[in-house]
């Protein structure tokens, strides 16, 4: 077994789990964290696309009496229990349809590491905005969330297909503009985590299924396992951060973390591969 990359696969499985659901965009780090290990090849991106399953399962695990409920609850007809499930399909379209369209596309264009650098230092300057401007709250739980709310949110994820701009960044942001608190924003952020990770983990599995091969069951394992326990964390810590602080740590992350690797590409201290 190659131990050179199983590094690779833990250390890209914790950036995976780490950055998932934190507003500064997984796609973006793995991007530029793969080029850097030299692990960014058609077996790399399939190993992004495992991965994720296990930053999926994390909040799973965190949510499992929320989720075990809402089943039990359309089980029981229940109106919250429908209107939860309705609402993340609502919000999960839009990202859907618009990925299908235009995902070969912007794979194509934007998933190298300068157009990522630019994304996460707007990503950060519209974080900045929308925490100094004025925030009226009009939701509080995310159970007080319409179809029509969903709707807003899944407008803002689905500008996550560009590399950088962060999904959980998206719909949080969106999600404090359109009204929400920060913890339902992010509460909500994860939930419908779940369905559009899902989705495109299934999805593209699908489409590189002729990539899989046992040799790499270990690789996987230990992405997995690595994805899992760090979005655990992460998930708890963000949580936690929310309670008693803004986003606005976040947005500087973006900005300086862009800046640097923009000066790098162009300075040729890095050879980034598509800079």
């Amino acid at each position: 077994m190659d131990l050179t990359l199983l590094l690779k696969a833990l250390i890209l499985g914790v950036v995976e789990g780490l950055t998932e659901f934190l507003p500064i965009s997984s796609t973006g780090h793995l991007i530029l964290v793969g080029d850097l290990l030299d692990f960014n090849d058609d077996k790399g991106k399939l190993f992004e696309i495992v991965i994720q399953s296990g930053a999926i399962l994390a909040v799973c695990w965190e949510y499992r009496a929320r989720l075990w409920g809402v089943a039990q609850g359309l089980g029981n007809n229940e109106p919250a229990a429908r209107r939860f499930v309705s609402n993340l399909l609502v919000a999960f379209l839009p990202a859907a349809v618009l990925g299908l369209l235009f995902a070969k596309s912007i794979k194509a264009h934007l998933f190298h590491p300068v157009p990522v650098a630019l994304a996460f230092i707007v990503g950060g300057v519209l974080i900045l905005w929308a925490e100094r401007r004025q925030h009226t709250i009009r939701i509080q739980e995310v159970d007080e969330m319409d179809w029509r709310d969903a709707l807003k949110i899944g407008l803002a994820q689905a500008l996550a297909l560009i590399p950088g701009t962060s999904r959980s960044g998206a719909t949080i942001i969106g999600g404090l503009f359109f009204g929400l608190s920060r913890r339902a924003a992010t509460e909500f952020s994860f939930f419908l985590a779940i369905p559009t990770l899902m989705a495109a983990t299934l999805y593209d599995l699908y489409k590189h299924r002729d990539l899989l091969q046992a040799d790499d069951l270990g690789m996987f394992a230990v992405g997995f396992v690595a994805s899992f326990v760090s979005a655990f964390v992460a998930v708890k810590g963000l949580l936690r951060f929310i309670s008693h602080h803004d986003f606005t740590i976040f947005a500087w992350y973006r900005i300086v973390f862009g800046v640097v690797v923009l000066v790098t590409a162009y300075t040729g201290m890095v050879n980034w591969t598509s800079a």
